[in-house]
């Protein structure tokens, strides 16, 4: 039987979880900070943040959520997603796969509001990961749509993707990133940036809105889990039985192949005896034929002698 995960004590929660992540970053300066940190570059002022951001594109219905999803006055838009491996394998995280379908939910979500293609804004879909999502040894890497032929041309279409490996121990990038990896990596908060942070996390572990909320949505969470694993055991039994149904038409098909072989083969037997019948009849007609032409032929010659 698979063993269920077991739940994170609220009390414990730290800034690397998804929950405490997603509540810390709804202070909106703090969230403000976090991705000029990130982007080392100026970030507008954030006018719309919301955490938890839904959008109902699933083929079955289902809510897919944006960690963090953020708009500041210049309308560029930023997704900060928080990525740990939990035990998944980087190809079952598919996270190159994922960046591409947050992205385009982000640009439909702006054109189901009414507004032209011509106008979809900047974004920027951001992995902050407590590990290496391509194994290259890079502190960040970041994505943009080029020309294969000719790689200083880009296609400036407003899209781009940026993986942090916060485990990157190097010490060969800004000293402010350095310590995010650090803080989100070990706890340990030793600049203004992360102090700030690591004091929301203390404060928001006394917080009993959060408590409740969190404990609602581990039950929502695992009664998900125990819904896909059900459906997934519904199909595998589904599975199972169409290969069993596939098996015995295979073995219908080959007792009905046999049988027409069988009967091919007698029905070839037994027109072979009819044509060995057929034969053996002529020849006993020829042959009494023979035998009436010699009697006939035995008279003449007793008729011609007397």
């Amino acid at each position: 039987m698979r063993r269920q995960k077991v739940m994170k004590s609220f009390d414990k929660l730290e800034y690397r979880d998804d929950f405490m992540f997603g509540k810390v970053m709804e202070d909106t300066e703090l969230c403000r900070d976090v991705l000029e940190c990130l982007l080392q570059r100026p970030v507008g002022e954030l006018k719309e943040l919301q955490t938890q951001k839904e959008f109902r594109y699933t083929s079955d219905g289902k809510p897919m959520r944006l960690d963090v999803y953020n708009e500041d006055d210049d309308g560029q838009i930023y997704d900060a997603e928080k990525q740990n491996r939990n035990n998944h394998s980087r190809e079952e995280l598919q996270l190159p796969k994922r960046s591409r379908f947050y992205q385009g939910a982000i640009d439909i979500d702006f054109m189901n509001k009414g507004n032209h293609y011509k106008k979809l804004p900047e974004s920027t879909v951001m992995f902050i990961c407590t590990f290496d999502p391509f194994k290259a040894g890079l502190s960040r890497y970041t994505f943009r749509e080029r020309c294969d032929e000719e790689q200083s041309i880009t296609l400036e279409d407003g899209t781009i993707k940026v993986f942090y490996n916060c485990a990157y121990k190097a010490d060969d990038i800004p000293d402010e990133i350095r310590k995010f990896y650090d803080y989100v990596m070990q706890g340990r908060a030793e600049s203004d940036l992360t102090k700030r942070i690591d004091a929301a996390v203390i404060k928001g572990r006394k917080n009993e809105i959060w408590r409740t909320q969190y404990m609602k949505e581990w039950v929502i969470i695992q009664d998900a889990i125990e819904e896909e694993r059900e459906l997934k055991e519904k199909a595998e039994k589904a599975r199972e039985k169409a290969e069993e149904a596939t098996k015995k038409a295979e073995e219908a098909t080959k007792k009905a192949e046999e049988a027409s072989k069988e009967y091919r083969e007698r029905a070839e037997k037994a027109e072979a005896r009819i044509k060995e019948l057929e034969a053996e009849d002529a020849i006993k007609k020829e042959r009494e034929r023979a035998e009436k032409a010699e009697a006939r032929i035995r008279e003449l010659e007793a008729m011609l002698n007397g």
